[in-house]
């Protein structure tokens, strides 16, 4: 998949499944790969930059002696992907209608 398209779509990305349940850094990774390839050099700068940003906050949780940050869509996170998502579904209906352009022209 072409670099650019990804940059452009991930933090939605993110936010769509954190929204879902809280996640791991880890596990959002792992569910991300599922449907596009990324790494963990991607997707942790991403999560300490929403983390700064205050639109997403963390809490630890220890199993089996191990430490794990979760991440969660604080109060102004949530506004802000739904601001996101419909911004990108209007972007998403715009390009639809242009591609097709083509197609309604035959």
């Amino acid at each position: 998949m072409n670099t650019q398209f990804k940059k452009g779509i991930l933090e939605l990305c993110v936010l769509y499944l954190i929204n879902q349940k809280d996640m791991s850094g880890y596990e959002l990774v792992e569910e991300l790969n599922e449907y596009i390839e990324v790494t963990v050099n991607t997707i942790y700068p991403i999560l300490r930059r929403l983390t700064s940003e205050g639109i997403l906050a963390t809490y630890e949780v220890y199993n089996d002696n191990r430490k794990r940050k979760y991440y969660v869509l604080s109060n102004p996170g949530q506004k802000h992907y739904q601001e996101l998502y419909d911004e990108y579904l209007s972007f998403n209906e715009s390009v639809a209608a242009l591609l097709g352009k083509e197609h309604q022209d035959d």
